[in-house]
């Protein structure tokens, strides 16, 4: 993903200007200082080509901004400014709206003159103006509130600008599946038709026609580079070479076939991959594919998939997961599966392994290893309901349980504690409605994650 755009849009009153054009002037230097600092977290600027105040100036404004395909629209105030102005060019804004609510000074009952720090100051009660007028015209908008030096406000608007990138990421994004959804797993299901129409996002498919253009394309010279890289990169006991080689060409054939469709995410079907052709289920493959920046999700699940494509796009330290066994005692969740992770979150460096595999006719495979890394993360779970879907969120910490009855060695691990009693917590989860595929998030904001869910339309549910 390139870098996240987010169109600047300040809004004055004429009427100052018609009074005194020199009273702009030191508020336009501020504002440009909050440019810079929202620059300065890795956000591209686009601004306005004037400080608006009129209803013409406004609608400039948002044609530029939609022209440019910008991710977010950050409004603020220099000062007061009437909402009729530019309540139509806000309402056809096709971004998200960022309210950055901020003003010069930090304080002003110790200022003796504070009545002449009124006028730099007083833009709030525009923003209330204007914010009216978005909720009684059912437009979405997002606060971001405080003192840009006395407070995490600026931090804050970067973090609504990254959600908002996601969010228009997974509009747009293209998932791939490989041999179809699971039968009789009906939790994250749902059709193509309601993936596109809800969401945006379109599902491909690896028939056995797709298999067999791009299958033959992998060299045995391929093959050896990328076992070769897997050598210095991650820690291999595979002893079974010829089924490495036939999983490794599996995999190259599916990411051939990912790049070549510009695919963002990709699901994989261990129980039917071989009436596709494929020779060997490509577990080492379905890690790389998260470790490149791609989405992943096991068992044909296109819903997670997309989520995860859409979160790792702006926040690279995620990964499919699912909660897979209780420690009542401890309470904590055994975070794992067949062999899909991120190899980036690892608390060391990843295992290749030979798996013992009689799920379906191609036998025997191979696979990766993780041990989750410890740390703060955010639980990310995306559950369709019949006409709606709800995102649940809730933050959790995975802990330090190192290598625990070397389980590391047979399957990827990680211990996660919940946020509240693990009983109250599972009780909570699936009265949520709450899926058994999921996303996971280290070091996010949840509020960023809650913001992502309100762009997309998602009913969000915070689990605290």
């Amino acid at each position: 993903m390139g870098k996240i755009k987010a169109g600047y849009l300040p809004l004055y009153i004429k009427l100052y200007d018609d009074e005194n054009p020199a009273t702009r002037k030191p508020l336009e230097a501020y504002m440009h200082t909050l440019i810079d600092m929202i620059g300065a977290q890795g956000i591209e600027v686009i601004c306005a080509d004037e400080v608006c105040r009129v209803k013409e100036e406004f609608d400039r404004a948002a044609k530029k901004f939609n022209d440019a395909d910008v991710d977010v629209v950050i409004t603020q105030h220099l000062a007061y400014s009437p909402s009729l102005e530019s309540i139509d060019a806000l309402l056809s804004l096709k971004a998200p709206i960022v309210v950055f609510d901020t003003t010069p000074d930090y304080e002003l009952i110790s200022v003796q003159q504070y009545s002449g720090r009124i006028t730099p100051n007083h833009g709030i009660h525009g923003v209330q103006d204007m914010c009216n007028l978005l909720k009684r015209n059912g437009k979405p908008y997002y606060m971001c509130v405080g003192h840009a030096l006395h407070s995490e406000v600026v931090s804050e608007v970067v973090g609504m600008c990254r959600a908002a990138a996601a969010a228009k990421f997974y509009k747009n994004e293209k998932i791939g599946s490989v041999g179809g959804s699971f039968i009789g797993m009906g939790d994250f299901l749902v059709s193509d038709e309601r993936y596109k129409n809800d969401i945006g996002a379109e599902v491909k498919y690896m028939t056995e026609d797709v298999v067999k253009e791009y299958l033959p394309k992998v060299t045995e010279e391929e093959i050896d580079a990328e076992i070769a890289k897997d050598q210095q990169k991650y820690t291999c006991e595979i002893t079974w070479e010829k089924e490495y080689r036939e999983a490794t060409r599996s995999g190259l054939a599916v990411r051939k076939w990912m790049e070549a469709e510009q695919l963002d995410a990709a699901t994989i079907n261990f129980l039917t991959l071989d009436i596709c052709g494929l020779p060997k289920m490509p577990f080492i493959e379905c890690c790389k594919i998260m470790e490149r920046g791609k989405g992943y999700a096991g068992e044909g699940d296109v819903l997670t998939a997309g989520l995860v494509g859409a979160l790792i796009s702006v926040y690279p330290d995620t990964s499919f997961v699912e909660m897979f066994c209780p420690d009542w005692k401890e309470d904590v969740i055994l975070l794992s599966h067949m062999g899909e992770s991120n190899p980036h979150l690892g608390q060391w460096k990843p295992l290749l392994c030979n798996k013992r595999f009689n799920y379906n006719s191609c036998g025997n495979t191979v696979s990766m290893y993780n041990c989750y890394k410890p740390g703060k993360a955010v639980y990310v779970n995306l559950a369709p309901m019949n006409d709606s879907f709800s995102l649940i969120v809730t933050e959790v910490e995975l802990l330090d349980l190192g290598n625990v009855n070397s389980v590391y060695r047979e399957a990827t691990q990680g211990w996660m504690k919940p946020c509240k009693p693990l009983r109250k917590f599972l009780k909570e989860y699936s009265e949520a409605g709450g899926t058994h595929h999921s996303a996971m998030v280290y070091n996010a904001d949840i509020e960023e994650i809650k913001a992502f869910g309100r762009m997309l339309g998602f009913n969000v549910v915070e689990i605290k």
